[in-house]
């Protein structure tokens, strides 16, 4: 199997944007992780009633705007309608839920590049990762690096990688299963995904003797962060990536 790689990764990528210092997977978000400084950045999509991908990561709008109810079951034009900033800061006050579309034009302004990771609400993951292929074959701009697509759900990434296969994809765990290998070979990722919590060093060893590359989430401490660069992880995706500037 031809599985397409990705350029080589700066050693920092903003989560969310950088969920730290502005509302999660909003413009203004994304936006900030450019004023920081850093070259790429990961963002959630999920789908909605009405088939559009949006920036969110909870399949409800509780936690994260001030409306409510469940992404899947409610149209875009009413999702953008409601405040996804004030929750964080008065100051990001009638920030809007964006769409991937709207995302990928910020992101040429910028100069940024993406890892779009899959997050579908639970029973649409083969839909949304078809319509995230769909988006990627269609729509993604010209001249923009090719973005990292990572999900925990495999039939998401089966969908893209049927859809759009020449687009660099990432299989996202918590703990490395021990069937790891099979796992990405079968789902033609070049990246493996893991908690920083979980990972240990033999583990970043064998995947990397594997010739995967590996990558690690959220680290938000630096001590933490100058360890798993020890160990071989290439990326870790951050909250506060001013707090690992320094190592």
């Amino acid at each position: 199997m031809n599985v397409p790689e990705p350029p080589p990764l700066p050693n920092i990528i903003g989560h969310r944007g950088v969920a730290g210092h502005a509302p999660e997977n909003t413009l203004a978000s994304i936006r900030e992780t450019a004023a920081m400084g850093l070259a790429w950045v990961e963002f959630d999509v999920m789908m909605t009633k009405d088939g559009e991908l949006v920036l969110i990561h909870d399949e409800t709008l509780d936690r994260t705007t001030d409306g409510h109810g469940r992404v899947p079951e409610i149209p875009l034009a009413a999702l953008k309608q409601l405040d996804a900033g004030a929750w964080f800061d008065t100051r990001f006050q009638g920030e809007r839920i964006p769409t991937l579309a709207e995302t990928a034009d910020l992101l040429v302004e910028l100069g940024l590049a993406a890892n779009i990771e899959i997050k579908p609400a639970r029973g649409y993951a083969r839909e949304t990762g078809q319509a995230v292929g769909a988006f990627l074959r269609d729509e993604w701009p010209p001249g923009l690096i090719a973005p990292i697509i990572s999900s925990f759900w495999t039939e998401a990434l089966e969908a893209v990688g049927e859809v759009a296969p020449g687009f660099p994809r990432g299989f996202l765990v918590g703990r490395i299963p021990s069937n790891w290998t099979e796992e990405l070979e079968r789902l033609g990722c070049a990246l493996l995904h893991c908690s920083q919590r979980h990972l240990r060093r033999s583990q970043a060893e064998a995947v990397l003797a594997s010739g995967y590359r590996l990558l690690s989430y959220t680290v938000n401490d630096g001590a933490k962060a100058r360890a798993l660069w020890d160990w071989g992880v290439e990326a870790v995706f951050s909250d506060y990536p001013d707090r690992l500037r320094d190592i």
